[in-house]
């Protein structure tokens, strides 16, 4: 998806939000945008989403399913939340039936089973945020565009989104979104912008650094893994991990912890499978701890 240049007037004089952006979004990444307040990270937000047009310029490719969390969800719906759930996954062209599993599930993955027939009008703030992001990812979007999505999320809430961000750039989807923890998902992005009011600029020459928070800076896996003989690595893995061969043949490959099972499936799932020897996790101050060491042989069938 390639936006090509976004202006939107905003005001009683006609100051410009946004101008002369010039953004190409490609499939399966995992894009950032920060800024200070007031600089228009929501109104470019918004018309990736869809939700507003540009004054001038034009959108391109913009791919059919696109879900949209915003900064702050209105809660006064006249639907339980299961019921908004299904009403959205119709919405993106889902039958009934697959809508209602694929509603249910969301919620229960985000700690809000108990809640599914409660009205939305009735939720706690922190559990209509859960429902705000169980409709964004109903659908499978294609698209995903995320408003500080994770702001009255609980912990466990806060990692289920993570997770999720990771299955559905996994998957090939485009993800972009603004959080105001410079942690958020470091070391996993694909790319940052610094949104100034006037323009939009790479906010590093490092995704993962933008907010001088290091790329490796968040909890990482190390997989030493043996492909097939004179096969490749799967094209595309996901969180573009750091790769090494290693003397005897086998590779090593470093990645975020919220991209590991997606990168190890993609090993174990390639054609010829990959044998993983060993799954080691790192993190920041603790040096490495050993996890899993010579996988089980049928996980090298998946």
């Amino acid at each position: 998806m390639r936006l090509l240049r976004v202006g939107r007037r905003y005001g009683l004089r006609g100051d410009w939000v946004l101008r002369g952006v010039d953004l190409e979004l490609r499939p399966g990444s995992l894009v950032r945008f920060q800024g200070v307040n007031g600089t228009g990270k929501s109104t470019l937000l918004r018309v990736l989403a869809g939700i507003d047009a540009p004054t001038e310029g034009r959108v391109e490719g913009r791919p059919r399913r696109v879900a949209y969390v915003p900064e702050r969800f209105p809660g006064g719906l006249p639907l339980t939340a299961v019921g908004y759930l299904v009403h959205l996954g119709r919405i993106h062209g889902l039958g009934r039936t697959e809508a209602r599993d694929a509603a249910l599930a969301w919620l229960e993955r985000f700690g809000a089973g108990g809640h599914a027939r409660t009205p939305v009008a009735e939720l706690s703030k922190g559990t209509a945020q859960k429902v705000a992001v169980a409709q964004a990812l109903v659908a499978a979007p294609e698209l995903l565009v995320l408003d500080e999505a994770w702001t009255g999320l609980d912990e466990a809430a806060r990692g289920e989104l993570d997770r999720a961000v990771a299955e559905r750039v996994a998957a090939g989807a485009t993800v972009a979104f603004v959080d105001h923890d410079p942690r958020r998902l470091a070391g996993t992005v694909g790319a940052a912008y610094e949104v100034t009011g006037l323009g939009v600029r790479p906010a590093n020459s490092r995704a993962g650094e933008a907010d001088s928070c290091p790329r490796d800076s968040g909890p990482r896996v190390r997989i030493l893994a043996v492909g097939p003989q004179g096969a490749g690595l799967p094209a595309g893995l996901p969180g573009a991990p750091a790769v090494a061969p290693e003397a005897d043949g086998s590779t090593t490959l470093t990645v975020a912890a919220v991209h590991s099972d997606a990168v190890l499936r993609a090993l174990l799932g390639a054609q010829p499978p990959w044998h993983v020897r060993a799954v080691t996790q790192l993190g920041p101050l603790a040096g490495k701890t050993p996890v899993t060491s010579d996988r089980e042989p049928e996980r090298n069938q998946a």
